[in-house]
């Protein structure tokens, strides 16, 4: 079991945790203005590597783009999607739940 729950945290289950012990999840954004998605992250309360993003092609430069998020750690991340001048930030907590 995972996801995106109420308060901004994700309960990442067994089936999110990737061989390198990184969390991945999909998240959907919204493109208002057209060109192509960047996605940055940080963790705030901690060290940790930054995340990775996979951002595919074929979305077109506008409108709804899937994505792939990799934290490389458990904890508070601060994320950030921009396009062009565009941007949104997010603050999430992140938890390994138990096999």
């Amino acid at each position: 079991m995972g996801g995106i729950w109420p308060g901004g945290v994700i309960k990442a289950g067994p089936e999110f945790i990737r061989e390198d012990g990184s969390i991945g999840m999909k998240f959907g954004w919204w493109r208002g203005v057209p060109g192509q998605l960047r996605i940055t992250g940080r963790r705030i309360d901690g060290t940790a590597a930054p995340l990775r993003a996979d951002i595919p092609t074929g979305y077109g430069d506008r409108g709804f783009q899937a994505t792939g998020v990799y934290f490389p750690a458990a904890g508070c991340w601060q994320i950030t999607g921009s396009v062009g001048s565009a941007r949104l930030t997010f603050v999430t907590y992140v938890i390994k739940l138990a096999a």
